[in-house]
Parts: C-alpha cells; structure tokens; sequence
C-alpha cells in the first residue's frame, strides 16, 4: 500500500525538522500512541493502538532512520507486528521538508507498507482508509504541538 501526502507546518523547517525526528515529540501526534523509546540515535521502538475495521490492533514496531539530511530529508525503515499475532508489516517512508517561507514549512510524506497475515484479509481498501484517515489527524496534531511550543 503506497500513501502519498503533503501538508504545511506554520514553523520554520528547523524547528520542524527537530520536531520529527524526536519520537518523543512525534509519536504523541500518532492517533492510539502508547509509548515510543529510542534504542539508539537511529532506532525507535514504538507501540500504537489502531482500529482497523471493526478490530482494535495493537502494534508494537522497530524503526530505523536510513537516510539522514538534516534539516530537509530522512528515511526510514521499520519492522512491526500486532501483539495478537493478527498480522505483521513492514514500511519504509521518506518525509522531505520545504522551505516554503522563514516562518512556513511543507512536510511532503510517502511510505510503502505491506502487511502480512490475518492484518492483511481486511483488504487495501478499509486500512488505505484508516491510514488517510490517520495520516490526516498526524498532520494536524504536529501542526498544533509545533505551535504550542513556539
């Protein structure tokens, strides 16, 4: 599944570019966030509770920063499963930052994920949806947080 979105930050792109790479800050933007710990200075393990569907998930994944361009462009990579044993995932996302004024930053977003098991019979459609609808509320959440902290 290939999701594909853009939308602005009312910040300047440092402070944007900080913002997102401290899972920390960032996973709490994550609808269903339980916790985030970083392993290293490139690995996160985090922990989100997600419904997909008439299911309550919840997923335990490892990321890895693989690509690292301060302040415009980071990769990752990451590994996760549902701690029912529903399903397991693997993704990799980019997130490029633009400048588009001093005070304003586009955040452009991409990842692949492919899902395997029983996550995998709900069918693109339903969690293309529940990501859209997920990738939407992280937007506005990292826009509200990024505010409040200026």
């Amino acid at each position: 599944m290939e999701i594909d979105e853009k939308f602005t930050v009312p910040a300047p792109i440092r402070k944007v570019w900080e913002f997102i790479i401290d899972p920390g800050k960032m996973g709490p933007c994550v609808p269903g966030f339980v916790s985030a710990k970083q392993l290293d200075d490139k690995t996160y393990e985090a922990v989100v509770g997600v419904k997909v569907g008439f299911f309550k998930l919840k997923m335990k994944s490892v990321t890895k920063f693989v690509e690292f361009e301060p302040p415009r462009h980071l990769k990752t990579s990451g590994d996760g499963h549902d701690w029912l044993k529903a399903g397991q995932f693997h993704q990799d996302s980019t997130i490029d930052l633009r400048e588009i004024s001093p005070r304003e930053t586009e955040v452009h977003y991409t990842a692949n994920v492919r899902v395997v098991g029983k996550l995998a019979t709900f069918g693109e459609k339903m969690m293309r949806m529940t990501a859209g609808k997920m990738g939407e509320e992280v937007a506005k959440n990292i826009q509200k947080a990024i505010q409040m902290e200026t």
